[in-house]
């Protein structure tokens, strides 16, 4: 099983592979990037991780064995006790659980290490697999929404005990 890791300076060269490795698969389900991002990435990297260092975020990678990145978990616009959880695995290890397992070791960190009492999250109703991991982590639908003109729904999972 892949180790999550808080995103550091070191994972650049292996998060770069991962998303170009990766950027056909996940444009067919979300909004491509862009031709700048790869351009920049450099640039790109030491934004994020001065943003999670400021505790703007909180960004965490997949590593497995080899030390390749294969997925990532993110916390993004943290305020307030909230943030919004985003979500990337690499083709090659879709459908093994690993974004299930990923998003719960996140939920957990939200509540235990960033002191999160609220995520929310969304997805296109077309991304089946996403919505399994938001139905099987504890995520339960708030609202509808569109995304680049597509329908989806949008989520929340409260991190306080029961």
């Amino acid at each position: 099983m892949p180790d999550l890791q808080r995103l550091r300076l070191d994972h650049a060269s292996a998060l770069f592979a991962f998303e170009q490795e990766n950027r056909a698969y996940f444009a067919a389900s979300i909004p491509d990037r862009g031709d700048d991002y790869f351009a920049r990435f450099a640039d790109r990297h030491a934004a994020l991780l001065a943003e999670q260092a400021a505790g703007g975020c909180h960004f965490h990678v997949l590593v497995d064995d080899r030390g390749q990145v294969v997925g990532r978990v993110n916390l993004i616009d943290v305020a307030d006790g909230s943030a919004e959880l985003g979500y990337r695995i690499a083709e090659a290890a879709a459908g093994q659980g690993l974004a299930t397992n990923a998003v719960r070791q996140v939920c957990a960190l939200a509540a235990t290490e960033y002191g999160l009492i609220t995520l929310r999250a969304a997805t296109t109703l077309d991304n089946l697999g996403s919505r399994t991991v938001l139905a099987r982590t504890g995520f339960t639908v708030i609202a509808e929404t569109v995304f680049d003109g597509r329908p989806g729904l949008r989520y929340e999972r409260n991190l306080q005990p029961a």
